[in-house]
């Protein structure tokens, strides 16, 4: 029978926070960067890439998530969805206007039936959802 030593398991411990703590940072700075281009990019997302980020970044560089929590261009939003699941106005029209197009292309494009009508009944709810979370208090005065 094996004994395992305390510095054994110690150590392995280490090596694996290590690895995980490396690895939350990698998908973090890669988050990051989609959702910059997100921000030009038409058809890229950008809020959902930068949520992902903050998530990645506070387990494994908290600094990193409270320096794009202060940044002037994302931080807003992503503080706005933290702390009350809040999206803004010109965010939620432009998801439906998205969703609206993607539920279109669908219809002609799709011809396995069930197929279609499960995406298009998937991509409603998404837009029903959206659209029922609250604003950002600035954005509703």
């Amino acid at each position: 029978m094996e004994c395992v030593t305390f510095a054994g398991s110690l150590r392995s411990l280490i090596l694996l926070n290590s690895t995980r703590r490396l690895f939350y940072i990698i998908l973090a700075w890669l988050s990051f960067a989609l959702g910059v281009l997100g921000a030009f990019l038409p058809l890229l997302p950008s809020t959902c890439f930068l949520l992902v980020a903050v998530w990645a970044a506070s387990r494994g560089s908290p600094r990193f998530a409270n320096w794009i929590r202060s940044h002037p261009r994302f931080g807003p939003t992503v503080v706005a969805w933290e702390e009350s699941g809040a999206i803004p106005r010109h965010a939620k029209w432009l998801a439906m206007v998205m969703l609206g197009i993607s539920i279109t292309i669908l219809a002609f494009s799709v011809s396995i039936l069930w197929l279609k009508a499960g995406l298009i009944i998937g991509l409603v709810g998404l837009a029903i959802w959206i659209f029922t979370r609250p604003e950002p208090v600035s954005q509703s005065s």
